[in-house]
This record gives C-alpha cells, sequence and structure tokens, in this order.
C-alpha cells in the first residue's frame, strides 16, 4: 500500500535494462512509490486506467502503441494523471504531438538521475518542465503560430499569466489575487486568444519566452 503523500509512479519503456535501471533509481527515492513498470503503450494505458498512478514516466518508440498515442488515451480517460516524456528525440514533430497529446514534461534520456527526481517531483506538484532545447523548439513553434504581434495583456491578464506559468491553479490564482474562479477563466480565455495559444502549456511557454517568469 502507497503511504499518504507518496508519488505513485508507472514506468513505461520497451526496453527491459532501461526499465530495470529506472525502477532501482527511483526506489531509492523516500517520496517515490513505484507501482508498476510497462513495456509498451498498450500495456501503460491499461495500468494507466487500473493503477490510477499519480505520474506515468512514458517512452515514445515502443511496439503495440506508441507513446503519443498512449499519452493521449491516458490524458483523455484519467485527467488527473500526469505524463512525463522520457525520450532520446527531440525532433520538434515529436516535442509538438507529444504536447498536444497532454505530457506535462518532456526530458531527454541523457537527463543526470537526480534532475529526473526532481522533474517527477515538479509534475506531480502541478508544473510544467522541460528540457531547455525542449522549450526552445516549443517556443519557436507558438512564434510562428502567433504570426504576428499578440495583442497586449493588460496588467491583470499579465498576471494571471505569471501565476498560470508558474503552475497555479485556477482556484489558488482566483486566492491570490482575490478575484472568483469564474474571473480566472475569464482572464484565461482572453489570454489565450490574445497570445494564440490553446493549452496551458503554450501559455506557460510565452510567459517564459517574454520573461513574465523564468524557466
Amino acid at each position: 500500500m502507497t503511504l499518504p503523500g507518496k508519488i505513485r509512479l508507472l514506468i513505461v519503456d520497451d526496453h527491459a535494462l532501461l526499465r530495470e535501471g529506472l525502477k532501482k533509481i527511483l526506489a531509492l527515492q523516500n517520496d517515490i512509490d513505484i507501482l508498476a513498470a510497462a513495456a509498451d503503450g498498450r500495456e501503460a494505458h491499461r495500468l494507466a486506467v487500473e493503477l490510477l498512478p499519480d505520474v506515468v514516466l512514458m517512452d515514445v518508440n515502443m511496439p503495440h502503441l506508441n507513446g503519443i498515442e498512449a499519452t493521449r488515451l491516458i490524458t483523455a480517460e484519467c485527467p488527473g494523471v500526469k505524463i512525463i516524456a522520457l525520450t532520446i528525440h527531440d525532433e520538434e514533430e515529436y516535442v509538438h504531438e507529444l504536447v498536444r497529446a497532454g505530457v506535462s514534461a518532456y526530458v531527454l534520456k541523457d537527463i543526470e538521475a537526480d534532475s529526473l527526481v526532481e522533474t517527477i517531483r515538479a509534475v506531480f506538484r502541478g508544473e510544467a518542465v522541460f528540457h531547455p532545447r525542449i522549450a526552445r523548439k516549443l517556443l519557436d513553434g507558438v512564434q510562428r503560430l502567433r504570426g504576428q504581434e499578440a495583442e497586449r495583456l493588460s496588467v491583470r491578464e499579465s498576471e494571471v499569466l505569471s501565476l498560470l506559468a508558474g503552475g497555479r491553479s485556477n482556484k489558488e490564482i482566483a486566492r491570490e489575487l482575490f478575484v472568483s474562479e469564474k474571473t480566472v477563466k475569464y482572464h484565461i480565455s482572453n489570454i489565450f486568444r490574445k497570445i494564440n495559444v490553446s493549452d496551458r502549456t503554450q501559455a506557460a511557454l510565452y510567459a517564459v519566452k517574454n520573461r513574465l517568469v523564468k524557466l
């Protein structure tokens, strides 16, 4: 049984050696409980629905069902489950596909063990984490999508965007700014329209690029 406060983790990778290596490294952390390890996307989807982990460590290239499709299914059926893409790929097509599928973080497999542990903890707290090289690709993509200079954000919208990028929920933003959640949702809708993005991750990356928050 998982102790209260522990991060319930599902590891997904089609290479047995890497799966076992990750399990041994992460099992040393007192705040992480490894629920299971899956060898392909289909098994990952089944285990995620069955076990409802807090965080999934997801490979991309796998048999039966790749990491992108598995992520898409899991985020649709288990919206509370957060997914970290752990891959060798930094090509822009992979980056944007995984972000659209719903990952909360995108890190490369050459990451240091300590950094991976901190990424898991950050994602569990509700933060978005991207390798700097990946973040650059996403920012470039957002810039191209905008196509033209975005409308200027109001002071209040800038405050909301900064808090959003810091991983705050709508409820937390409302509490901090002393407004209703309905008002926060209204501001976020306007922000998305003005900077031409469709989700919180892209909005957070816009905030980083425009120095509203630090990466």
